[in-house]
């Protein structure tokens, strides 16, 4: 038997950026299949709305990802700890948490990461979100902000390939992200309970097993899965 305690996991400031990030990625995803395919999507009325509803959540997504970026930098001061990998992380972390995702959740053992609000993301979490938010999101960013500012920008664009080049390349890592959001979704629902991990980022809190009310039998079992 297990004993459970709550903690506070998601503060209120990266909850709300969570969230607008998530939308705005949503939005900024449809309007985007109709500006690139606008002869089979149409759904959002002319090809101008599509532009400026892109624009407008493009806009809201990069402020909000400065916001996540100031809190995480100089408020709460944890993204190194956080969304960096350790040395552990790498040499053991990597394969030990691909083996939880890809065979022993689906035999039923307890996930080898227990999130703290110091440690939140297991070694896979990190490296991903490593490469997501520090390398793709500043350049899918930096890129919609030079197709929406050719005529200022021109010179730079030039510098950097052209537009041609820089429209492909806005494409290709927008594609990246979302080829990302089906993967962060599933995982998210690999809790205790499939919604465990999304009603936390609702309230903040999770509950954590503890291990005082259980038998030395179950604590050796635990144990063993954890060394494995």
């Amino acid at each position: 038997m297990a004993e459970k305690k709550k903690i506070y996991l998601q503060p209120t400031p990266v909850r709300i950026w969570h969230w607008i990030n998530a939308f705005g990625i949503i939005t900024l995803t449809v309007s985007g299949a109709q500006i690139r395919f606008p002869e089979y999507i149409t759904f959002l009325g002319s090809y101008k709305s599509a532009i400026y509803l892109h624009n407008t959540a493009g806009f809201v997504v990069a402020i909000s990802f400065s916001l996540w970026f100031f809190y995480y930098m100089f408020v709460s001061r944890t993204m190194a700890n956080l969304y960096v990998p350790k040395a552990a992380d790498l040499k053991t972390g990597l394969v030990r948490q691909a083996k939880f995702y890809f065979l022993t959740y689906f035999l039923g053992w307890e996930n080898p990461h227990h999130p703290t609000p110091e440690n939140k993301f297991n070694p896979m979490q990190k490296s991903v979100y490593l490469g997501v938010m520090f390398v793709m999101m500043p350049l899918v960013s930096l890129s919609g902000i030079f197709l929406t500012n050719v005529d200022p920008l021109r010179e730079l664009i030039v510098m950097v390939g052209g537009l041609k080049l820089l429209a492909g390349l806005h494409f290709l890592l927008a594609c990246c992200l979302i080829a990302f959001i089906p993967t962060h979704v599933y995982l998210a629902t690999l809790g205790h309970t499939p919604m465990e991990h999304i009603k936390t980022m609702w309230s903040g809190w999770e509950d954590e097993e503890t291990e005082e009310a259980g038998t030395q039998e179950n604590k050796d079992e635990l144990a063993s899965r954890r060394a494995a």
